[in-house]
């Protein structure tokens, strides 16, 4: 079958369910597995590269608000590859191409492929979608035996931190404006052993102000930029020390959003032990390879 991933978190997916000799065409921001990237690319943003975090937020709210796409589809080279199965998203406007342009494009092609949306809100959402990827791509048995291991390793997680006293956590996903994390993320911190003072599972992501989550008195910040690795997203805390500093946390650390938590495929699971291991060290160890930085806030209490 040839398969065509829209979606970054799609395409780990595929590979983890032993189908990447099947994609032949991903976009510009499929970085995993490293393989991925050698694979044609079908996509390009227009938001142009070296903006701060305030004139992207500007750039993607005047782009969406005047109703054009923040990403290019090359139908041309998708209408050469002709796949069987567009694998895409409608969840999140500024994640991925327009789902209405997929279809149209998909309608034109000889191959009449199948359109498959994975549209998650919360974890189970993202669980689910494996298996449904796993049908339509027919490897129904593979996507259970993922599903099957993803679901072993939550709960031993949730089953580590059982009884231990709960932080209370504040995931940040944007500095400028401050967005807070939704869909699964708060889900992921409270299996993880923490309370998440500001999200709630299953709702979207919000925009918020720096009183708010100082008035939500976190005992731990966890600086998620959407799109950005361990090093950017302290990068861009240090940016905000004042802010981040004045809402009173203990800790401030920032993960690889990109990896682990903003796209809703099969690291999100990393992403939980990840978050077991922060909060609670001495009953989760470190899952290997997921960094995060501990950003030094001057003021912060006790924050190193």
């Amino acid at each position: 079958m040839r398969i065509a991933s829209l979606v970054p978190s799609s395409t780990e997916m595929l590979f983890a369910l032993g189908l990447g000799d099947q994609v032949v065409a991903v976009t510009h921001e499929c970085d995993w597995p490293p393989e991925a990237a050698s694979i044609p690319h079908l996509t390009r943003t227009i938001v142009p590269a070296g903006l701060s975090a305030a004139e992207i937020d500007r750039t993607v709210r005047e782009t969406v608000g005047a109703g054009r796409p923040l990403y290019e589809l090359d139908a041309g080279r998708l209408a050469e590859l002709d796949p069987e199965l567009i694998v895409t998203q409608a969840v999140c406007d500024v994640c991925a191409v327009s789902y209405d342009d997929v279809v149209a494009v998909a309608a034109t092609l000889p191959s009449k492929p199948r359109v498959l949306s994975l549209d998650p809100m919360t974890l189970d959402d993202v669980l689910d979608d494996v298996r449904r990827l796993g049908d339509a791509a027919g490897v129904t048995a593979e996507s259970r035996l993922l599903r099957e291991q993803a679901r072993r390793r939550i709960d031993a997680v949730a089953r580590a931190v059982a009884g231990a006293p709960r932080p209370r956590v504040a995931a940040i996903e944007w500095l400028d404006p401050v967005f807070i994390g939704g869909h699964w993320v708060p889900e992921m911190i409270g299996l993880a052993g923490g309370d998440d003072v500001l999200g709630k599972p299953g709702e979207r992501s919000r925009t918020a102000e720096w009183d708010e989550v100082a008035a939500a008195e976190p005992d731990i910040v966890i600086a998620m930029p959407c799109g950005y690795d361990a090093a950017r997203s302290a990068e861009e805390a240090e940016l905000f020390e004042d802010a981040l500093a004045a809402a009173g946390a203990e800790r401030v650390v920032a993960v690889d959003a990109s990896a682990y938590f903003s796209r809703p495929g099969p690291r999100l699971v990393t992403g939980i032990e990840l978050l077991g291991h922060l909060l609670h060290p001495d009953r989760v160890p470190a899952p290997p390879g997921a960094e995060h930085v501990d950003v030094a806030m001057a003021g912060a209490g006790g924050g190193t």
